[in-house]
């Protein structure tokens, strides 16, 4: 128990989510490394991400229709063919993001090493980040604990991220803060 202002407290429960009442909430929506190159084959990975991008579209109209900002991020990765110019590294024509969103780059998993990620949010005071896209256990859960790092309120939309195996989105899930679309409706 904490002794706070008078009355005491007690700590949410383990795995339980923080209440965002309160605060004064500045989202952006970030879409990681959703690429032309990782559905282009039928594999369990294209089917997971294929099924993300309806979700993650929701979420770009919600934000779109609020005015807070879309970011959609791009892994760099020549081995696997993502390489800027290349086709495979594009944003797939699916999802519903505009010229006019903000992009960036990145080769590390977390998006928020050597790119100007930070910067860019900062500018818009950004507190809070919607998290979607691919590959839930790496780069979108490096993305979710560089946000914590940096004192930001990261959420993982549900059925908004994508793996090559489900098991992995549900540990993903299990152990971040999460949101259903109609709470992130709400709340926005």
């Amino acid at each position: 128990m904490k002794y706070k202002g008078g009355q005491v407290s007690e700590p949410p429960a383990v795995g339980c989510p923080v209440p965002l009442k309160g605060i004064n909430m500045k989202a952006a929506l970030l879409i990681i490394d959703v690429q032309k190159e990782s559905i282009k084959t039928e594999s369990i990975a294209s089917q997971s991400i294929n099924k993300a991008i309806e979700c993650i579209n929701s979420a770009i109209a919600l934000f779109r229709k609020k005015g807070f900002p879309i970011i959609g991020i791009q892994y760099i990765k020549e081995e696997d063919h993502l390489v800027p110019g290349m086709d495979g590294f594009e944003i797939p024509e699916t999802v519903n993001i505009l010229p006019s969103d903000i992009r960036i780059q990145k080769t590390h998993g977390n998006a928020f090493i050597k790119t100007d990620l930070q910067r860019i949010l900062q500018e818009y005071n950004i507190n809070t980040l919607i998290l979607t896209g691919y590959c839930a256990e790496y780069c979108v859960l490096s993305t979710y604990r560089g946000a914590r790092d940096l004192d930001l309120n990261p959420i993982i939309l549900r059925n908004s991220i994508a793996s090559g195996n489900p098991e992995n989105i549900k540990f993903v899930e299990n152990i971040c803060e999460i949101v259903s679309f109609v709470a992130l409706q709400n709340l926005l």
